[in-house]
């Protein structure tokens, strides 16, 4: 009985998925047939208008939602495993802090520094926000390296966490209020910002980073087990905590500089994984944790652009009862 259902749900995730992403690409201010979506993606004739939109618009959305979906979930499947932790998520490292920071130092500290010329380009504002997930990782990692205890480090990344708001906040006061507008704005989330030049930038940093996760899944059931345990296997746990480090680093960090913060779906879609996939082995847990990452996220655009709202409060709308959830569960 238990294969059979595993079988089925095998089979109907993709085409839940393929659901999903067509609902996503009919959402819109502009009304769009699913007919005319599909002739357009079946190469044929439609009216230039609605080719230019589902193509150049919706398109290249709902793949940035697949894709955003897949590298949240997925890292924040990595780093409750390496914490050994229900509550952790791409959050607690201080990725998405430092990420905002570097955001606010562009798009705050640009005027500032410059006297008056405010640089608020896409791709500039892209690059800082990955520039600074990537040195708030490094740090971590640093201090992950001269530490045994891996609680610590997880509480080092919360104290840089709340370190980098304070800096933000400080920026936030100081910066004009075209500028602040625009720093607000990318705080909200949303993944109709990434442009189609944008988008091979985004898939490569998102699958480099799926492609690590994918090469520690043995290391990772391990860990699962205890860092003793994994030591007396002979895996070298320092190497492989770099190795996740990488991997979150390009997951989030390159989510977080293109989309925004979007928060709570990394903690949500692990959980909801193993309810699916019926098992802690991460060779099969992984996939499901890709696929309820990209459903969740597809599933809070479709919210998003039907009522007009921010991605990442329609994340942690749906998220938050999760997390509770969890609190609730684990406190048993």
């Amino acid at each position: 009985m238990v294969r059979y259902r595993k079988i089925l749900a095998a089979a109907v995730a993709p085409a839940v998925l393929l659901a999903l992403m067509v609902a996503d690409m009919t959402a819109g201010t502009a009304e769009i047939a699913t007919e005319d979506i599909i002739s357009v993606l079946a190469g044929r004739d439609v009216p230039w208008q609605t080719r230019q939109i589902v193509l150049e618009i919706r398109t290249v959305r709902t793949i940035s939602a697949l894709l955003s979906g897949m590298a949240v979930g997925v890292c924040g499947l990595v780093m409750q495993t390496l914490f050994r932790n229900p509550l952790a998520g791409p959050h607690v490292l201080g990725i998405n802090a430092g990420a905002s920071l570097g955001a606010a130092l562009f798009v705050l500290g640009t005027p500032f520094l410059s006297g008056g010329m405010a640089l608020t380009a896409d791709i500039g504002l892209a690059g800082a926000a990955w520039a600074g997930a990537a040195a708030a990782m490094m740090i971590v990692a640093f201090a992950s390296s001269r530490l045994r205890d891996i609680m610590t480090v997880l509480i080092l990344g919360i104290m840089f966490s709340a370190g980098v708001d304070a800096i933000v906040q400080t920026l936030q006061f100081l910066g004009d209020n075209a500028s602040l507008k625009s720093y607000v704005l990318w705080t909200m989330g949303s993944l109709g910002s990434v442009s189609s030049s944008q988008l091979p930038l985004l898939a490569a940093g998102v699958c480099t980073g799926l492609l690590l996760a994918v090469l520690c899944v043995k290391s990772l059931d391990l860990l699962l087990l205890g860092e003793e345990y994994a030591v007396t296997m002979g895996l070298d746990v320092r190497r492989t905590r770099h190795l996740i480090y990488l991997s979150a680093i390009l997951l989030s960090g390159t989510v977080t500089a293109f989309c925004g913060p979007i928060g709570f779906l990394g903690l949500a879609a692990p959980h909801i994984a193993r309810m699916l996939a019926g098992t802690s082995m991460h060779r099969r847990l992984l996939p499901w944790t890709a696929f309820t990452g990209a459903v969740l996220m597809l599933v809070c655009d479709i919210i998003s652009r039907l009522w007009t709202l921010p991605v990442n409060a329609v994340a942690s709308l749906l998220g938050i009862p999760v997390m509770i959830w969890i609190v609730l569960k684990y406190r048993k």
